[in-house]
């Protein structure tokens, strides 16, 4: 099946990628992943997109979005683009672009796929190899998620408060999650929905309910 058109959903669950172009490096210090997280803090309040979880990796970057309009993601990756870019252009004394064409994104049923993508995300350092933990990474929301740092980058979704009536019930259910791994099938599902612009939800699922 072909790619299809990017689709935007206002209220409801996306999830973003963007990678380096030749997937080379887009950061290469601790400054790097501050200077983008800061932007990307500023940016979600601008353009009104509520963040759910994220993970900044070396060559490329996920985030679990919720955008109040058509038009706010969109809006708030260009406007991070126009921060981040001439930044590590300078930095690195280097020119043109940073990411590899467009970024990619696909709407999510947060019923039944929020979680599972959520962990998706947080657990990629564990996969790629960069940490035995996801705990010891440093640039994703996990650590908010099991209760450890408040990161005010997040909004925290529903489908997270509905894990316990207390901050502790939710983290501690948060962290056993986690520590499930996940399987082959669903780490399958979320890459191919995201890399062709495929609705990534149940045959009930309605996309404006």
């Amino acid at each position: 099946m072909a790619r299809l058109p990017r689709l935007t959903v206002p209220g409801q669950l996306h999830h973003v990628v963007q990678h380096g172009t030749d997937h080379r490096q887009i950061f290469q210090d601790a400054d790097d992943y501050d200077a983008f997280l800061k932007w990307l803090r500023e940016a979600s309040r601008l353009f009104k997109v509520a963040i759910h979880a994220y993970v900044l990796m070396p060559d490329h970057l996920h985030l679990l979005l919720s955008p109040s309009d058509e038009n706010g993601l969109a809006r708030m990756k260009q406007w991070i683009g126009r921060q981040y870019v001439p930044y590590f252009n300078r930095k690195y004394r280097r020119e043109g672009t940073l990411w590899k064409g467009r970024y990619k994104a696909t709407v999510i049923e947060s019923e039944r796929y929020f979680m599972t993508c959520c962990r998706y995300i947080e657990l990629n350092p564990v996969r790629n190899g960069l940490v035995p933990d996801p705990a010891e990474y440093h640039w994703s929301s996990y650590m908010h998620h099991i209760g450890a740092k408040q990161d005010s980058i997040i909004t925290d979704h529903s489908k997270y408060w509905a894990l316990g009536n207390t901050p502790f019930d939710r983290e501690a259910a948060y962290r056993e999650l986690a520590e499930r791994p996940l399987e082959s099938n669903e780490i399958k599902q979320i890459r191919e929905a995201t890399a062709k612009g495929w609705v990534l939800g149940s045959a009930e699922y309605n996309l404006y309910s």
